[in-house]
């Protein structure tokens, strides 16, 4: 058993990272990008516009969620502990280069995730209980045929198990491990509770997700729409105060991104073993764990938008990879970089970096408090956002009644997570997220005209109406 865990999380995750979903990322992102003639860059105002327009924009009808809506649970999956552990382990195992190659692979993720949802809202249908479904699953049988079924069923397999993994046992974990840091940060003693601490968090996280998730897509809906913007919103301004406080040392922060991302051990030092190949990987893996372009998990939540126009939403999956990455990841980056902390270099780190950052401005407790919530609302959005992407999988497997068994199964894990010391998890969801990419990207380069031309369309439309 270990001999296949060790090469199931080493040989094969290294296999499905390094040497298949991080090409396609690049070569896919460049070839999207020609087809759809640089979309992410020229309509990146409208995307935005569009954003902050549906931000008045009514729920859904029955079995669907505003455009808004769908975003905001595609962004409750993604804008979590990838943006403050990813981040800081891409600068601690890359060095900050890493961070210059996560800015090039969010750039590539924005056309790469607009195809995902696009393609996801063309190829919908309705289910039994007459809400929109929708998916890589679905794009690759109804856009490649029936023959590639095959295919749609792995997808559906990887993405049902993963959001075990990285949705849900690992999220929690991180929880009670941030919660556990921070009491004990106040209250010494309390590091003698920790296992009826977690075991409370635990119980109360498996409630809340509950509450949510049995009421279906339209509750998970409303419940991300006000978490999500509320969690950004408080982590963005608490990052921006920690690098107004040492807005001096900006130039540095850059210029230690710029050359690092070319020649590490310029900056380090030979004695630190990280080059280039450490610094480029560890940007593009820790972008594409961070934002999920590739994966084609965010499509299945877009799929349950209300918008009737498939690359009018796409523009929504262009803001997503946007303010994931390249807003909330960057401000992470530039904060832990510029405040000056020590890094041990080679070693991954957890939310350590991070509270050391803010520690320099509002002190360890505050710290460690603060960073403690942030992963609490980030990590709760992360399992609401898996849960919906979990039960899907299931529904196309084995039918709408497994989605049921799925959901209460997926509950009773977050308390498990919770009480759990679950390194191998980590690992375990990181091979099965990149083994997702697989099935997704396939469809991707096969259906990669069909975006294009949905999107000419759409556009020479919009020319002709506004004549």
């Amino acid at each position: 058993m270990q001999a296949f865990l060790d090469f199931f999380t080493g040989t094969l995750n290294t296999v499905a990272w390094m040497y298949i979903l991080l090409p396609c990322v690049a070569v896919g992102g460049i070839w999207f990008t020609i087809r759809n003639k640089g979309l992410q860059f020229t309509k990146l105002g409208l995307s935005l516009k569009n954003v902050f327009g549906g931000l008045k924009t009514k729920n859904g009808s029955k079995g669907s969620v505003s455009p808004f809506q769908a975003l905001t649970t595609a962004l409750a999956a993604t804008v979590g502990t990838g943006n403050i552990i990813g981040t800081s382990q891409a600068i601690a195992m890359g060095g900050y280069g890493a961070i210059f190659w996560l800015w090039i692979a969010a750039l590539l993720g924005m056309i790469i995730k607009y195809s995902e949802v696009t393609l996801s809202v063309h190829y919908r249908e309705r289910n039994k209980q007459g809400d929109w479904v929708g998916g890589p699953m679905f794009y690759i049988v109804k856009g490649m045929g029936k023959a590639w079924k095959w295919l749609a069923i792995l997808f559906a397999a990887f993405a049902g198990l993963a959001a075990f993994g990285i949705g849900n046992l690992s999220q929690a974990n991180s929880i009670t491990g941030s919660f556990n840091n921070a009491l004990t940060a106040f209250i010494p003693s309390m590091a003698d509770h920790s296992g009826i601490v977690s075991l409370v968090i635990g119980i109360v996280l498996a409630v809340l997700t509950a509450i949510a998730l049995f009421g279906g897509i339209k509750r998970i809906g409303k419940v991300t729409e006000a978490v999500v913007p509320f969690m950004s919103a408080f982590y963005i301004i608490f990052t921006l105060i920690v690098i107004g406080f040492n807005i001096g040392n900006i130039g540095e922060a850059f210029k230690l991104i710029f050359i690092g991302a070319f020649t590490p051990k310029a900056v380090l030092g030979a004695a630190s073993g990280i080059a280039l190949k450490e610094a480029l990987v560890w940007g593009l893996r820790r972008s594409a764990f961070s934002n999920e372009a590739g994966l084609g998990s965010a499509a299945i939540a877009h799929a349950a938008t209300n918008e009737t126009e498939p690359v009018k939403q796409g523009l929504y999956g262009i803001f997503e990879v946007f303010a994931d990455t390249l807003v909330i990841c960057t401000l992470t980056g530039l904060a832990i970089i510029i405040s000056g902390i020590d890094i041990s270099f080679g070693v991954k780190p957890g939310s350590e970096l991070i509270t050391g950052a803010f520690a320099t401005v509002f002190g360890t407790k505050f710290a460690s408090l603060f960073v403690a919530i942030a992963l609490m609302f980030f990590a709760y959005s992360t399992i609401l956002g898996w849960s919906l992407y979990g039960a899907r999988c299931a529904e196309y497997l084995f039918g709408i009644k497994a989605s049921k068994v799925y959901q209460v199964l997926f509950i009773i894990m977050i308390i498990v997570g919770a009480t759990t010391s679950l390194d191998i998890v980590w690992n375990v969801a990181d091979t099965l997220n990149g083994l997702m990419a697989i099935p997704n990207f396939i469809a991707l380069f096969a259906l990669s005209g069909v975006v294009a031309k949905l999107t000419k369309d759409y556009f020479a439309k919009q020319k002709t109406l506004q004549k």
